[in-house]
């Protein structure tokens, strides 16, 4: 994409220029020249609305390229619709340019998002910019559709379900402290797991048809697993050695003097962005989902290692 040259810039011009095409000729996004949008409806259909941000410096690395950053803050908003087994449909979005931010930066971001917007089907709605003197931060509210009363929620697990979760869990953990300079990452496979989610949206209709309650893996398989538990009014009971790790995961655990404090930092390290979800017993299990756990009547969390009960602390990432 090609933005159109303008002599003189201020803040509505820069609206009109950079993200005006991202909406991609929705209608009632009015070409972002009103301060409202009107959504339509879609009979025998339920809208699906999420809203998360990510900060410079805590959820990406400081001076991250801005359109990692732009496709990074869609991503993780679709991945809480892909949990909710919704079809991505819209977004609104708010976020606040760094003072160090010149034009080129701006126009990289806008371009990051086009292409992710692009390749997810997308239109951006509306929302706001402004300049701050402090980091880059993006909010973003995702919406998307799902059959009328399909949504699948947190709380929705029953005693006896069976704890999956989709792909594999820890690459994310492993890249920032690739990141940081904690661990090696030659091919940079993890360092990219941990920049660039892969939203599984390609799960919604998997998930309608199996899950009695989902999740999306942001903070850490135990504490996502422990949500579902917890709004199902449930125990959870993990068993670790069944966590589905890939190769570079798998080769740094068989190097680390504590496997099972390493178990515990994948299962707790948070971004994979994968799926856990419960399905009743004796249910056909999915290509690319490992049985992990169940519920089971009671409260709390039980994760076990060899057999052995561990205690995997908060379980994942808090921001308090």
């Amino acid at each position: 994409m090609r933005w159109p040259r303008m002599s003189e810039r201020d803040e509505f011009d820069e609206i009109a220029r950079l993200f005006r095409p991202l909406t991609r000729g929705a209608p009632g996004a009015f070409d972002l020249l009103d301060d409202a949008a009107v959504l339509p409806s879609r009979p025998g259909y339920d809208l699906v609305v999420t809203k998360d941000a990510v900060v410079e410096g805590v959820h990406f690395p400081e001076g991250e390229a801005p359109d990692m950053v732009a496709r990074k803050a869609l991503r993780v908003n679709l991945s809480d619709l892909a949990a909710k087994g919704a079809e991505p449909f819209a977004c609104f979005m708010a976020l606040a340019w760094p003072r160090r931010y010149e034009a080129r930066d701006r126009e990289r971001f806008a371009l990051g998002l086009a292409a992710d917007l692009e390749t997810y089907g997308l239109s951006l709605m509306g929302g706001d910019t402004v300049v701050a003197p402090g980091p880059l931060w993006v909010s973003i509210t995702a919406m998307g559709w799902v059959p009328e009363g399909r949504m699948i929620r947190r709380g929705g697990a029953r005693a006896g379900d069976l704890v999956l979760v989709s792909g594999s869990i820890g690459d994310a953990t492993l890249g920032l402290a690739a990141v940081k300079g904690e661990i090696k990452d030659p091919r940079g496979r993890l360092i990219f797991r941990y920049r660039l989610p892969d939203p599984r949206v390609d799960l919604r209709d998997e998930l309608r048809r199996i899950a009695t309650a989902a999740a999306d893996v942001s903070d850490g398989l135990v504490a996502d697993a422990g949500h579902i538990a917890e709004a199902s009014g449930l125990r959870l009971e993990l068993d670790l050695d069944a966590l589905p790790l890939s190769g570079p995961a798998a080769s740094w655990l068989e190097r680390q003097a504590d496997p099972k404090a390493g178990l515990l930092r994948l299962a707790t390290g948070g971004d994979d962005y994968e799926i856990v979800c419960a399905v009743p017993p004796g249910t056909q299990r999915p290509a690319g989902f490992t049985v992990v756990g169940r519920l089971v009547e009671g409260e709390g969390i039980a994760v076990r290692i060899g057999g052995q009960a561990v205690d995997a602390g908060p379980g994942g990432f808090r921001h308090l």
